[in-house]
């Protein structure tokens, strides 16, 4: 904590001033760095929310495809080899895109309770400043109470 160079009357009012000023940029920089963060979490979520509506158009290919298979099994059974190939090559991109899917919907998560972490702890920090901040308005209001009770004579 800083300290203050005493004057006739207290403290010195430019160092007290300067001070404050300091305090004030810092919590205007934590406030900036709080949107930040609420900026981050909203994109955050609307990558989850793409990430579902991307499963939903997976979902949708996928029975699409199941049609489709049964419709090649129908019209070309003479064709078996080209139909295990093609169900084998199926099992795979559905694999891929299932892990894929999963991998960037866990990023995202992790991301996001990542920065509501971190937004939590800035707001933390905010409360913690404030008290300190009343601590020290306070300190020096009792200082002032002190001096109208020293008796000039």
């Amino acid at each position: 904590m800083d300290k203050f160079n005493r004057t006739l009357r207290g403290y010195d009012p430019e160092e007290v001033n300067a001070f404050l000023d300091g305090v004030i940029q810092k919590v205007e920089q934590m406030i900036e760095e709080m949107k930040e963060k609420d900026r981050k979490i909203e994109e955050l979520q609307s990558l989850v929310e793409e990430n579902q509506k991307l499963r939903q158009q997976n979902n949708q290919y996928r029975k699409l495809e199941e049609t489709m298979n049964k419709a090649i099994f129908i019209a070309q059974k003479t064709s078996d080899q080209m139909r295990i190939d093609a169900s084998r090559e199926r099992e795979i991109i559905i694999h891929d895109a299932k892990n894929n899917a999963d991998k960037i919907l866990n990023e995202a998560l992790m991301k996001a309770e990542n920065v509501q972490r971190e937004a939590m702890q800035l707001k933390r920090n905010i409360v913690i400043f404030k008290r300190k901040i009343k601590d020290i308005v306070e300190a020096q209001l009792d200082v002032v109470n002190e001096i109208d009770q020293i008796k000039l004579e």
